[in-house]
């Protein structure tokens, strides 16, 4: 498994995160809240981070990335009932613009926190 370890933990912050606000806040309230624990914990983040699809050297399309952790795991954040294969999808676009290897999408949106890997 990729980032075994580094994954374990962003996903017990999340879990963290989960228990103490509960659940049916919008997606930025739980980015910025697990931004804090992150950097609580020590562990290099950046919040909406671009990133850029480029064609023949020319930017084709633009995204923004939640959290990208110590510039190897992306974070995709939902607020949503479930995760679905659009969240999939827009997520594996991210991990092709950028040649990075992992992302996880995490889903605050229900009672139970969800989360998925995706690897490239």
């Amino acid at each position: 498994m990729i980032y075994k370890d580094l994954s374990y933990k962003i996903v017990g912050l999340a879990i963290q995160v989960r228990k103490e606000l509960g659940f049916g806040f919008l997606e930025r309230v739980y980015e910025n809240a697990l931004m804090v624990l992150l950097r609580e914990n020590e562990i290099l983040a950046e919040q909406q981070v671009p990133i850029e699809v480029k064609f023949h050297g020319k930017i084709v399309g633009n995204y923004f990335a939640d959290i990208l952790v110590e510039n190897k795991i992306i974070l995709e954040l939902k607020a949503q009932d479930k995760i679905v294969s659009a969240h999939k999808a827009q997520t594996l676009n991210y991990l092709k613009a950028t040649g990075i290897k992992l992302a996880i999408i995490i889903n605050f949106g229900k009672e139970k926190m969800q989360h998925e890997r995706l690897v490239m």
